[in-house]
């Protein structure tokens, strides 16, 4: 069900719901009503009380290793240690609320930045990890989007023992087997691509953690997801290239922050940290010390 969520979040994201012009992305787009706040959205989101109250909080997709998990209770992951540098740049505690991911995007921002679940809900500062699309983003007017620290792409690993004149092309599995997140973009892609014809050689598994366990055991030829999540999977024999992907309409996409769109002042002192570890090398360090590649974000 997480997998689901997650690529619905993500399809959102990158998908545009009407004519778009090059000039304005939202040329077509009518303003919404501007949201009243509740009570529960103001307490702690002023970057003012956030420094009085010595803490802010972070909204992270819970079991998405290499991006952010728990382990013997403790936070780990890429988006948490960039959130720590935030916190630290602003000079206050970060502290984590692991979410599951809603239906799409829209609910994502909607229960985590500006108003809350209907039950048991609460607001934080800051939501990690949120797909950047312009067109998207004139269109969430509750959210700032800011904090770019990250592109990802789709890619795929594969066996060398199998591909030792180097790595296979989708077409390639129509024959062979390659494993994929269920339900995730990849999986979209591949059962959609060529009218089916590779179907047949999809082999879905619930985590890409448990995709990767496949390919390092023998049981498929490759596997195909994003590519900082192939990394941290990759086991010996195990390659990863990223050639062309005939009729994605977006292989890559950039990733960054969401915050509150009535506190603005916090959404730019989070850019200014990111910005400033990106710049001094703070951001890439993490990366590798994960054993993943940054791809540096569009900003």
């Amino acid at each position: 069900m997480m997998i689901l969520l997650r690529a619905t979040c993500l399809m959102t994201a990158l998908a545009l719901t009407g004519p778009v012009w090059a000039s304005d992305p939202c040329a077509d787009y009518v303003p919404q009503a501007r949201p009243q706040n509740a009570s529960r959205d103001i307490v702690g989101q002023d970057i003012d009380q956030i420094m009085d109250r010595g803490f802010m909080t972070f909204a992270v997709y819970e079991d998405y290793p290499p991006y952010s998990w728990e382990e013997a209770g403790q936070p780990r992951g890429v988006d948490i240690d960039i959130a720590r540098i935030v916190a630290g740049d602003i000079g206050v505690e970060p502290r984590f609320k692991f979410v599951a991911a809603g239906e799409n995007l829209d609910a994502d921002l909607r229960n985590n930045i500006w108003r809350g679940a209907v039950i048991g809900g609460a607001v934080s500062n800051v939501m990690m990890r949120v797909p950047y699309d312009s067109a998207f983003n004139c269109r969430v007017e509750q959210v700032v989007f800011t904090g770019q620290y990250m592109t990802e792409s789709i890619a795929i690993a594969y066996s060398k023992a199998d591909y030792p004149d180097g790595g296979p092309v989708p077409a390639y599995f129509r024959f062979d087997t390659v494993a994929v997140e269920n339900d995730s973009i990849a999986d979209f892609y591949l059962t959609g691509f060529a009218g089916g014809q590779l179907a047949q050689g999809v082999r879905r598994y619930p985590t890409m953690q448990a995709a990767m366990d496949a390919l390092n055991a023998g049981e498929v030829m490759a596997a195909m997801g994003p590519l900082a999540q192939l990394e941290f999977g990759m086991g010996e024999g195990v390659a990863i290239h990223q050639p062309p992907l005939p009729g994605f309409a977006k292989s890559k996409w950039t990733l960054g922050t969401g915050s509150h769109f009535a506190y603005r002042g916090l959404s730019y002192m989070v850019d200014d940290a990111i910005l400033a570890a990106l710049s001094d090398g703070r951001i890439a360090a993490i990366f590798e010390s994960y054993g993943l590649t940054h791809q540096p974000p569009e900003r």
